[in-house]
């Protein structure tokens, strides 16, 4: 059945939003090294509503990365520093006493920023976790049988480190679902590692962003994402990439339909920030990995890198009509 009918996306739309993009990018570009596929995926999920998970080695400017968008736009900007005594209350905020007015008034939380970095997700412990997955799911904040809207934009870029697992807590598979896209930085390559040092020696570049773009102009290239097109046939492509995922025998649970809920829009972003207002198999091609691989469960002979093995696979052998 054919989605509900919307305004269509303007020519004239697409490429005043595809411009939002390129300042956003240009201007996070001057501050950290980072390459252009991975920062054009942050953005990507921005711009879809998303979140996003970048996991990597200590050093390599994942907290950079967070700070550069956030201080791109101009708009609020929160970070939690996760340890194992940070409660959910530290987080989503709690209610207060007021003596002078007897009565109980509502104190928010930093997850009421537009921008939120939550740094070493994996090292607050489960309950503390939890008490993201409304606001990252819902866009709202429970306490005490009130709901709170959050801000709009919002956005939660969370870190971790793949390979240190004392004193951490691994996200459940509901936490992890709750991402868009995963992605990694890895190192930079020798001549643009010496020119960051050089950049860099002399004070931290994130700290002299000026924000290129404001609130609602993310909110605008949000609502045009929502608009592009995507045909039944690219609808029919996204099921079947995620069955094929599902039919693996490397795979114990394979993609779920809020994962391919996450790629279609992922897919109409990128489509959008391209200047187009139609999405292509192009499109869903190309993210397929950093949206699909980390909600994967691998059999327990698998290894890590098998997820993005079998998205490839998939992406290989399923043919887009």
């Amino acid at each position: 059945m054919e989605p509900p009918e919307q305004a269509p996306v303007a020519p004239h739309e697409c490429e005043a939003f595809a411009a939002v993009g390129r300042r956003l990018a240009d201007n996070v570009s001057q501050a950290v090294q980072i390459r252009p596929e991975t920062l054009n995926h942050v953005l990507v999920a921005l711009f879809a509503e998303g979140h996003v998970l970048v996991e990597d080695y200590p050093g390599v400017g994942k907290t950079a990365l967070a700070r550069a968008l956030a201080r791109s736009i101009d708009c609020q900007f929160a970070r939690i520093q996760c340890t194992a005594d940070l409660l959910p209350a530290d987080v989503v905020g709690t209610n207060v006493y007021d003596q002078r007015e007897q009565r109980f008034e509502f104190r928010p939380g930093p997850v009421f920023a537009n921008v939120v970095l939550v740094d070493e997700i994996n090292r607050a412990s489960p309950k503390t976790q939890s008490g993201l997955l409304e606001c990252m799911q819902e866009r709202s904040v429970t306490v005490d049988v009130h709901t709170h809207e959050l801000a709009r934009p919002f956005i939660v870029l969370a870190t971790q480190n793949p390979i240190e697992y004392e004193g951490t807590y691994p996200l459940p598979e509901a936490q992890v679902d709750r991402f868009m896209i995963r992605v990694s930085l890895g190192y930079p390559a020798p001549r643009d590692e010496a020119g960051m040092l050089a950049d860099h020696e002399s004070g931290d570049r994130v700290a002299t962003l000026e924000p290129v773009v404001g609130a609602g102009d993310v909110l605008a290239v949000q609502d045009a994402a929502a608009r592009v097109r995507a045909a039944e046939p690219l609808r029919d492509y996204v099921v079947r990439l995620l069955w094929r995922t599902r039919e693996d025998p490397r795979v114990d649970l394979g993609a779920s339909p809020r994962a391919g809920l996450m790629l279609l829009r992922a897919a109409k972003a990128q489509a959008m920030m391209q200047g187009r207002d139609h999405a292509l198999p192009d499109d869903v091609q190309g993210l397929a990995e950093p949206v699909l691989a980390h909600r994967l469960v691998l059999a327990p002979e698998c290894t890590r890198t098998a997820a993005r093995e079998v998205i490839a696979d998939a992406v290989s052998s399923v043919r887009a009509l």
